[in-house]
């Protein structure tokens, strides 16, 4: 059955569920980090900091896992092939399990290459290396988790990504809470409480995803195993891992350079980029949306229900990048106060709000674009636009930084960010040509 048009009300129930799931990512680290400061020790609380941190970026090189699944998915829903979606959520799943088991087999090394990446003290890297000796097992699930929620996504079904998250990030706080203060296991517990979790949610994904089991799609070895549909999956795969690789570069070195400006500027930045990732968690729900919504239009070769897809979430994500402008404005001398009390600091992220205002209206292209690009599966040129705009961030930061400093920094990041939308809206029109 080709899904509906898109509308107003189908955006927002797509989006919403999302939103909302986005906002407990956050709220999960920051009741980690309550529990285990409870224990009254510095170590503890930077073992449990550096052990997330470092799992984090490795499970975050699967990101794609997630978006090429909804891309792929939305559109096969599109063409109403109803097997292929079932099929493509089974290869997903066979790429978390077996990255899962990869890292598993190869602890040892993973975490000697981070320790040397990232060196601690004795006393944090023993409790560190307790915490992932424990969590690292969860690889699999976490990574499946990818997949499942990119394909929950392109069925539109984003109330199952809100009970996924909710019921796994719960769990997670409720199993810390018994684990490490309870019981007095201390950041063992902490490492356990998040193991069992990810364990669950990949049992839970699995169920609400039920209807990719319900025939035998799922086991056609010969269609799951194609080598064409394989190429083409792992060709669009590897487009947005290079696209997300470049991009993530590109705000390391906005962190790097920033540190370079001295430590009240540095602690300002890192309050700053709060009010950044808000709006990132905020527009994703409408990039998600067009995620799903793009790709089934082109899987059914409607141009017109494309373009409207495309407009309706992004008008709706400028609606809310203003609603975020504006917050900024009117709150963030309020909110910098919350989030510091020292002075320096406060004077110094003060000054540089209303780049964060300016932020969401300037980005609020490259965000949704990504998302369009991204459901229409035209990976290439979504790689080809970032590795572009890097360079024209490259240039804007030889030229801008010496003479402005941290003024100069935040400009060439907004640049990045208009550059990415700029290049990819230069390819919009070829996007909507391939489904005419």
């Amino acid at each position: 059955m080709t899904p509906a048009a898109a509308s107003n009300r189908r955006v927002l129930a797509i989006a919403g569920p999302i939103m909302l799931a986005n906002v407990t990512v956050p709220l999960l680290g920051a009741v980690d980090t309550a529990v285990i400061g409870q224990l009254g020790q510095a170590a503890p609380l930077g073992a449990v900091g550096l052990g997330a941190v470092i799992l984090a970026s490795i499970y975050w090189i699967f990101g794609f896992l997630r978006m090429g699944t909804t891309g792929l998915v939305a559109q096969a829903r599109g063409a109403g092939d109803v097997a292929e979606t079932g099929a493509l959520l089974m290869r997903g799943l066979m790429i978390g399990l077996a990255a899962g088991v990869v890292f598993v087999l190869a602890q040892a090394a993973l975490f000697w290459g981070a320790f040397r990446l990232a060196p601690a003290s004795a006393e944090v890297e023993a409790l560190a290396r307790q915490y992932l000796a424990i969590r690292i097992w969860g690889a699999p699930a976490a990574i499946s988790l990818y997949a499942l929620t990119g394909w929950l996504i392109a069925m539109e079904r984003t109330r199952g990504v809100l009970v996924l998250q909710l019921a796994t990030n719960g769990l997670n706080v409720v199993l810390t809470i018994i684990f490490a203060l309870g019981l007095g296991w201390g950041v063992p517990g902490v490492a356990l409480g998040t193991l069992i979790a990810e364990w669950c949610g990949l049992g839970l994904g699995l169920w609400l995803c039920r209807a990719a089991f319900a025939g035998n799609q799922w086991r056609d070895w010969g269609r799951v195993l194609d080598p064409a549909r394989l190429k083409r999956m792992a060709q669009v795969n590897g487009d947005i891992l290079v696209r997300s690789v470049v991009l993530q570069g590109s705000f390391t070195t906005f962190l790097f350079l920033g540190a370079g400006l001295g430590d009240v500027t540095l602690a300002a930045n890192q309050i700053l980029l709060q009010f950044l990732e808000v709006s990132a968690y905020a527009l994703d729900a409408f990039a998600f949306t067009a995620e799903a919504l793009v790709g089934q239009a082109l899987g059914n070769r409607d141009r017109d229900g494309l373009r409207q897809a495309a407009l309706l979430t992004s008008l709706w994500g400028l609606g809310t990048s203003v609603v975020m402008a504006a917050i900024v404005l009117l709150a963030g001398p309020s909110i910098v106060g919350v989030m510091t009390t020292a002075p320096d600091v406060q004077a110094a992220a003060q000054s540089y709000l209303p780049w964060m205002a300016a932020a969401p209206l300037i980005g609020i292209a490259a965000w949704m674009l990504d998302g369009i690009f991204i459901g229409a599966t035209e990976t290439r040129a979504l790689r080809n636009a970032m590795l572009l705009s890097v360079v024209i961030y490259a240039a804007a930061l030889m030229v801008l930084l010496p003479a402005f400093g941290n003024h100069g920094l935040w400009a060439a990041l907004m640049i990045l960010n208009l550059a990415r939308g700029i290049t990819l809206a230069r390819r919009y029109p070829a996007l909507e040509a391939r489904a005419a």
